[in-house]
């Protein structure tokens, strides 16, 4: 499933990469940009950073906490302006 950010200017994937099982870092995020080269975050249009299992769950635990104290700060925005 590819994730689209930035108004639709980066797309990612991320892919067990079978090919590459015998390495450690077999764990594929592939990030593609769309925009002017002046709006790039990266020098190239495709960018591939392989991941080994343990910094993939890590990334993924940081990002489900980060996504949990937004919705978090959210209810407790949606609470304080009910009681105002």
């Amino acid at each position: 499933m590819t994730i689209y950010l930035l108004d639709d200017s980066i797309s990612i994937d991320v892919f067990y990469e079978k090919e590459d099982k015998e390495y450690k870092d077999n764990i594929c995020v592939k990030v593609i940009e769309s925009c002017a080269d002046h709006e790039k975050l990266f020098r190239m249009d495709e960018v591939y950073i392989y991941l080994s299992p343990e910094e993939a769950r890590a990334l993924a635990k940081e990002l489900c906490d980060a996504a949990e104290a937004s919705c978090c700060n959210n209810k407790n925005k949606d609470v304080e302006s009910l009681t105002e």
